[in-house]
């Protein structure tokens, strides 16, 4: 047991489980435009955020305790080396458009983590877009959506219409509300200067904006030209649980409440999808 809770552990501590939501995001994108599912390209998104997300949370412990690393936290380095490389390997099967697009979000991201800011603008001292009072949910969404929408509808040279706009405006409004049980969960650690959602207005009304987003979300596909009931039944079903999950989210939560149950919900939305399609 103690054996599968360590394999568990490195499984969400290496991006692993972020990475598949990612990619299940992807895949619904793919499904919901009607597009063929471009494996290159999942391997890429997978690939891509493994790489991305470790950078970002693991840069400062690396370059402050190089020497002196955890065991997990060498295995992470080296598993995320390998992921970089596969990166770069499935980068070169992409479009050469493609690419330009993915290089604003790479640098979104290095500046997420490293220090570039002026000292006297209201971040605290680690000076990266991620000290920004307020951005950090509104960065994260931004890329997510770019990514799980944008890019598979570029990269396969699709025709913008409608659909694609309100799906995009689902995808951003959806991580935003995926990411509120976690801003409740940080709010014991967070500083006060990120101000978060909840910290400004407090862990009730940030769930009844979560509600309130759900519900936008699931009139929004009713909007749709190309609506298809199964879609929008599935869509329900998921808006119904991340609603109850972040209805049950609370500042003391389990170590997966978070990190395994609610990240989990877009892989099981796209495993839905799939079976239904």
């Amino acid at each position: 047991m103690a054996y599968l809770k360590q394999l568990l552990n490195f499984y969400i501590n290496s991006s692993i489980h972020v990475a598949l939501s990612v990619v299940a995001l992807a895949v619904i994108s793919f499904l919901e435009l009607n597009l063929y599912i471009n494996i290159d390209l999942l391997l890429f998104t997978f690939f891509a955020s493994v790489t991305g997300y470790n950078f970002v949370k693991y840069f400062g412990i690396a370059k402050f305790h190089h020497r002196s690393l955890a065991r997990w936290l060498k295995a992470i380095q080296v598993f995320s080396l390998f992921c970089f490389i596969a990166m770069c390997y499935y980068a070169f099967k992409l479009e050469k458009s493609t690419l330009w697009y993915i290089a604003g979000f790479g640098l979104i991201t290095f500046f997420y983590a490293i220090p570039f800011l002026p000292k006297d603008i209201f971040v605290d001292k680690k000076q990266n877009l991620r000290s920004i009072g307020g951005l950090k949910i509104y960065l994260i969404a931004l890329v997510w959506s770019g990514v799980t929408v944008f890019l598979p509808l570029l990269n396969e040279g699709a025709n913008w219409h409608t659909d694609i706009l309100i799906l995009g405006i689902q995808r951003y409004l959806f991580i935003i509300v995926l990411m509120f049980p976690f801003e409740i969960r940080d709010l014991k650690f967070d500083s006060l200067k990120l101000s978060t959602i909840p910290q400004r207005i407090g862990v009730r009304n940030t769930k009844v904006i979560g509600f309130v987003l759900l519900v936008i979300i699931i009139l929004l596909d009713l909007l749709k030209v190309r609506f298809v009931l199964y879609e929008f039944a599935v869509l329900s079903v998921f808006m119904m649980l991340t609603l109850v999950l972040l209805l049950k989210a609370e500042k003391t939560q389990d170590k997966y409440y978070s990190a395994f149950w609610v990240e989990g919900i877009p892989i099981l939305w796209a495993l839905a999808l799939l079976t239904v399609s």
